[in-house]
């Protein structure tokens, strides 16, 4: 039944990716609206975010880039619909530039495993589509609590063409540490998405725009046993044309702090490069995301997010 409800999501989504990219542009704009004039979710997680990482902007300043960065959220909410329906050699077609595409070669040749690290930056689905034509990965993923959210994910994610069968999706769960370590041990290729706050447990907490969050531990983890590379990746916008959006494809080598045998050495580089990445263009960063949820044990802090 999720199967069947996800197909005709499926259809739906493919509908409306096929609208021209002006049409989505303003669909994009009238929902950055509407959750503006609602205080939807949205909007009050993003206004309390850049409230805790932007501390210092004047109340007009912050109020601007509020507005800025509901309107590209939303806008890429709808990019991203017709980055899923579309044939993916078409839509690599909109990265205009690429850099350090060299380093990701040399990775791959050297046959210790590679580790992708890709922050909420740009268009991460798009960076998926490019890995996925270069060779065959494995795409750690949380599942959405809906069963027919997960199985429309999966197909979504699924590589096209002469890609197929290359992405190998898996579950954030407890038999997952597994497979990544006999994947990068073969010498095979894993994509994380590493500013995601893990469960408790899981994680170590490390400065993000100046406040402690909670960061994830397996990424290091896995650098540091297995000797992986690891690459930070990202397809960030530079234009917007009448076919819609272009981007440049960006890979850079982490820094040797990333698979540190110290968690919190570790998680701290990790949080340093996320955070470099974010401040290129704060607002094609995630900033609907609840990332401070979870608070340092002892510091009397609460949940920020929480009201009243």
């Amino acid at each position: 039944m999720a199967k069947f409800a996800a197909h005709l999501l499926y259809f739906l989504a493919a509908a409306i990716g096929r609208l021209p990219w002006p049409w989505l542009m303003r669909l994009g704009d009238g929902l950055a609206a509407l959750w503006l004039r609602l205080d939807a979710r949205e909007s009050r997680v993003a206004r309390r975010n850049l409230e805790l990482a932007y501390p210092d902007l004047l109340p007009a300043e912050r109020a601007q880039w509020h507005r800025q960065i509901l309107r590209t959220t939303a806008r890429q909410a709808l990019e991203t619909v017709r980055l899923w329906t579309r044939p993916h050699a078409r839509n690599l077609r909109s990265i205009r530039h690429s850099h350090g595409t060299e380093l990701f070669d040399a990775a791959i040749a050297a046959g210790n495993g590679v580790i992708v690290a890709a922050p909420h930056h740009g268009n991460w689905e798009l960076l998926n589509q490019w890995l996925a034509q270069r060779t065959a990965l494995a795409i750690l993923y949380r599942p959405p609590e809906s069963a027919i959210g997960e199985a429309f994910l999966n197909r979504v994610r699924a590589a096209h063409g002469d890609a197929a069968d290359r992405v190998t999706q898996i579950r954030a769960e407890g038999p997952a540490v597994r497979q990544l370590f006999k994947r990068l041990g073969g010498g095979g290729v894993v994509g994380i998405l590493p500013d995601q706050q893990p469960k408790a447990g899981d994680g170590e907490f490390a400065p993000f725009f100046g406040v402690e969050a909670f960061t994830m531990t397996l990424l290091g983890r896995l650098a540091q046993r297995t000797g992986a590379t690891v690459l930070f990746a990202w397809c960030e916008r530079v234009d917007t044309q009448a076919d819609g959006p272009g981007f440049a494809l960006h890979v850079e080598a982490a820094p040797a702090d990333i698979a540190a045998a110290d968690p919190r050495v570790a998680v701290a580089a990790l949080n340093r490069c996320v955070e470099r990445i974010a401040r290129r263009d704060p607002a094609q960063y995630q900033w609907t995301y609840k990332r401070y949820t979870l608070r340092p044990p002892g510091s009397g802090e609460r949940n920020p997010y929480k009201t009243g």
